[in-house]
């Protein structure tokens, strides 16, 4: 059996000497090196930002949404979506494990990869099922988990739908966990969304009694939806790419104090400057949003002179599974909103 390097390099077609993420084209074959998972692959979890432009491309159409990622994956050898170079993550049943691989995985358990199908090998053999409506993908397959490759076993106390939904945005609310302190003022811009009402919950609850958590939707719909869950202090929709028009509406909430923190939840582009003038000098602004162009974030506080402390959304911090699953556990409505939503 060929021996494979950790980080999964041993895959990269094109070009060589970078890692699976950055690579244009990966080696999807799927007989497995020494130190690799092979997992029989149930759903697709696309991340939002990835099956929102792919559905547009499609024209809503739910073959050429097929299509489209199928034309993905063969391509590339992995789900990395051309236009936003995210992916998304996937549940399956580990089938085969390599001889030097580490970890306390068995055949037979039930996984989420907490890793982007932009760096996982994959190889679809068929699309059954697309739910655009939660950007899940059921299909028949398989792909490769690397040695470096994070992951949860999933949850015997929810229904697998429901842990996925979860766990495809761990990042986020596990983030706000670690960054919110108590009594600061948060702003959550997309908080009507699936990681947008998660990141609402911990903020709330770390903000704690003396804090003011703000949630921005996108929608009166969504804001609806947070609202009745009672997830925050304040609550208003407007379109995130009205970058004065969310200055203002914050000016006026924060009595010109503007926020502490501000995350980004949002799956289109050109929001980076409404949350950069949201935030106070001396703020933080969490870009979790996959949308999120470096370059603009950077060049527009810039341009506005502003001095802010931005952060990228890394997918993964340490605890992010147990944090994120946990939200459900606590908040009844929040877990039953998801179950219904997502499961």
């Amino acid at each position: 059996m060929k021996k494979g390097c950790p980080y999964g390099t041993h895959r990269v077609i094109s070009p060589k000497g970078v890692l699976p993420q950055p690579a244009d084209v990966i080696d999807n074959t799927m007989e497995i090196y020494d130190n690799e998972v092979l997992i029989d692959v149930k759903t697709l979890n696309i991340d939002s930002a990835s099956f929102t432009e792919i559905e547009r491309r499609a024209g809503g159409d739910v073959e050429e949404i097929k299509k489209t990622m199928l034309g993905i994956v063969a391509k590339a050898g992995k789900h990395k979506n051309p236009w936003t170079g995210s992916g998304g993550m996937l549940i399956g049943t580990v089938k085969e494990i390599g001889p030097a691989y580490e970890g306390d995985l068995k055949v037979g358990d039930k996984i989420a990869t907490l890793v982007s199908l932009s760096l996982t090998p994959l190889v679809i053999e068929e699309i059954l099922e697309v739910r655009p409506e939660i950007d899940q993908v059921d299909i028949k397959g398989q792909a490769i988990l690397f040695q470096s490759g994070i992951y949860a076993k999933l949850p015997e106390d929810m229904p697998e739908g429901l842990a996925l939904s979860a766990l495809d945005v761990a990042g986020a609310p596990a983030q706000t966990a670690k960054l919110v302190k108590p009594g600061q003022t948060v702003l959550v811009i997309g908080g009507g969304g699936k990681s947008g009402l998660l990141c609402l919950y911990e903020a709330k609850k770390r903000a704690g009694v003396t804090g003011k958590v703000i949630c921005a939707a996108g929608s009166q719909k969504s804001e609806d939806r947070a609202r009745k869950l009672d997830l925050a202090d304040e609550y208003f929709h407007l379109d995130a790419t009205d970058a004065v028009g969310m200055y203002n509406k914050i000016m006026e909430l924060t009595d010109g104090e503007l926020c502490d923190i501000v995350i980004n939840n949002v799956n289109i582009e050109n929001t980076e400057m409404a949350s950069i003038l949201a935030c106070k000098d001396d703020g933080l602004v969490y870009f979790f949003s996959m949308a999120t162009s470096f370059t603009k974030a950077a060049l527009g506080a810039e341009g506005v002179g502003k001095d802010v402390n931005m952060i990228i959304g890394n997918g993964y911090t340490k605890g992010h599974a147990a944090i994120t699953l946990q939200c459900l556990r606590e908040h009844e409505g929040l877990r039953n909103l998801f179950a219904e939503m997502y499961s």
